[in-house]
């Protein structure tokens, strides 16, 4: 029951973080365009990366709760590998577009009201860090609230760096602040979407999860007592945390390999983080040979 009722409160935590930032991402880009504050909008575009992470997240880890069909056998646990795709796409479109409009604005930056760009980034600053409170509790150990705590934090720091901009157009009267901020939170933006992008599409494609070393998995089966040998290892994730495994391995002991697989799915789960392995074990040559001369003849 505990259990339950902490995850509902985790719940609740992302979706308060989620509405909060939504409502604050709205009111800087109106902002930003009342006052044309190009510094404003790109804050607004990385708060808008990460409420598009939240709420993609979400979508896709209702999704993952549908159970699978006779069609989709995995069911549809693939979602949670294609919404980060598409967040970063989107990501990398706007922040291209607003390092367009900044290169454009550096041979003649408009002048803006500073006060207002200090005002609304300094909200930031305290909205950001009161989602990160709010997520903190098990950040260390789940990868979701640890996701979410960062960004929140990183968000904190990108409108501290639109407060200085704003303090230094306001004292040193110093226009160019605002386009130079929009292209370093653009960068910021950027490369964040490039990493993310990077991870979906190895994801979407297959590959072996970046936390897995394959080479350590197959010396490790390897080492299992009467394996001789290993072929056909894939490893990929299935999404929503869940990593799948295929192996054959050539045990020429002849015994019961029940336990030996119940023993080594364990195994794999607790030292890997493979939940999802299937096992196949071959006898080898010696093994077929020995049940030929004792199966019964015409059998």
């Amino acid at each position: 029951m505990s259990g339950h009722h902490h995850h509902h409160d985790g719940t609740r935590a992302f979706a308060a973080v989620t509405l909060v930032n939504l409502a604050y991402t709205a009111l800087e880009a109106g902002y930003g365009f009342a006052i044309n504050s190009l510094a404003l909008l790109s804050d607004a575009l990385h708060n808008l990366g990460d409420v598009l992470g939240l709420g993609l997240a979400w979508g896709a880890a209702v999704l993952a709760r549908r159970p699978p069909t006779a069609r989709h056998t995995y069911g549809w646990r693939r979602a949670t590998l294609l919404s980060p795709l598409a967040n970063a796409l989107l990501l990398v479109a706007f922040s291209g577009a607003l390092a367009w409009e900044a290169m454009r604005r550096f041979s003649q930056p408009p002048e803006i009201p500073a006060m207002t760009v200090i005002v609304v980034a300094a909200i930031g600053i305290a909205v950001n860090l009161g989602g990160a409170w709010l997520v903190r509790d098990g950040h260390d150990h789940d990868l979701n609230r640890r996701g979410a705590f960062l960004h929140l934090v990183a968000d904190a720091a990108v409108s501290l760096a639109a407060v200085l901009a704003g303090l230094g157009m306001g004292w040193l009267g110093w226009a160019w602040l605002d386009p130079a901020t929009a292209l370093l939170i653009g960068a910021v933006v950027a490369i964040s979407a490039f990493g993310l992008l990077r991870e979906s599409f190895n994801a979407a494609m297959d590959a072996v999860p970046s936390s897995i070393d394959q080479d350590e998995v197959q010396a490790f089966l390897l080492e299992q007592p009467g394996v001789s040998a290993v072929h056909h290892l894939h490893i990929w994730s299935l999404g929503a945390g869940e990593i799948a495994m295929t192996a054959h391995m050539v045990r020429p002991d002849c015994g019961d390999h029940d336990a030996f697989i119940d023993r080594l799915n364990r195994a794999l789960d607790e030292k890997f983080g493979i939940n999802h392995p299937t096992l196949q074990v071959e006898h080898g040559n010696a093994c077929e040979h020995d049940r030929h001369v004792r199966a019964p003849h015409g059998g």
